[in-house]
């Protein structure tokens, strides 16, 4: 059986490990009320998208 003869350290296996992580979503300013909001979705402050009114809100 295939043993490793040292220890990996923390150094290396953190250089391995770099690409696990969170990711933010692509935000956007909304071109109807400036707030930000995930792109090719309709605005939740507004209920805008692309240029129309397609969510009524109350706001």
């Amino acid at each position: 059986m295939a043993v490793p003869a040292r220890k990996t350290s923390k150094a290396k296996k953190r250089m391995r490990r770099g690409h696990i992580k969170l990711n933010i979503p692509g935000l956007a300013p909304c071109p109807n009320c400036g707030e930000l909001r995930k792109s090719h979705m309709v605005c939740p402050n507004c209920g805008y998208y692309d240029g129309k009114q397609v969510v009524n809100t109350n706001n």
